[in-house]
């Protein structure tokens, strides 16, 4: 069983090129569901959101969408989810995950989701939470953010500790693990 009760996956509101994207996000549903970890997502119906939180409901798991009322009004919103949460805006729907989510990962997608995936981390690297996140990098797909991130902390923008935050597997078991050990902040909140 796990420590976890509630994880956040962050994901494309597309299926991506590569029918590779789909089959991991069916097993990281599968994962969850098997543990009994309740899913955390952006409550859309399309993409890999839509296919994991299809997964999960199908297999009798729990399902958590949060979404922003403007995409709740185009019709993509996922009618199914055991809770469906409409909030005001996007900084809301983020600011919700996280408070319902004991860790979060990150899956393939665009913008939007290394846009919930950099403000997670950056409120962790703050300290306004300390929550693990995590990136589960299949096949590669984040190696060139994972050189940026690396590149930031040569060239001294980023601490080693504030990149340590980061955590990634190429595999789910090997994500969740890292996922459920303590994270690694120092015991003194500073800004970094």
């Amino acid at each position: 069983m796990s420590t976890l009760s509630s994880v956040a996956v962050y994901c494309g509101s597309r299926t991506g090129q590569h029918p590779r994207y789909t089959e991991v996000a069916l097993d990281v549903s599968d994962y969850l569901v098997d543990r009994q970890i309740t899913l955390v997502n952006g409550g859309g119906s399309i993409g890999l959101m839509g296919v994991m939180a299809d997964r999960v409901l199908a297999r009798g798991g729990k399902a958590i969408g949060v979404i922003p009322l403007a995409l709740k009004d185009k019709e993509v919103a996922h009618t199914e989810m055991t809770e469906l949460l409409v909030v005001p805006d996007m900084h809301a729907r983020k600011l919700t995950i996280v408070n319902l989510s004991d860790a979060f990962i990150a899956l393939p997608g665009g913008f939007g989701t290394l846009d919930e995936l950099f403000e997670t981390l950056t409120w962790s690297q703050l300290h306004l939470h300390h929550k693990p996140v995590g990136l589960l990098n299949v096949d590669g797909y984040f190696d060139p953010l994972l050189a940026m991130a690396d590149r930031m902390v040569n060239e001294g923008f980023v601490l080693p500790r504030a990149r340590r935050l980061l955590l990634t597997a190429d595999n789910i078991a090997g994500l969740m693990q890292l996922l459920e050990e303590p994270v690694p902040h120092s015991s003194a909140a500073k800004w970094e």
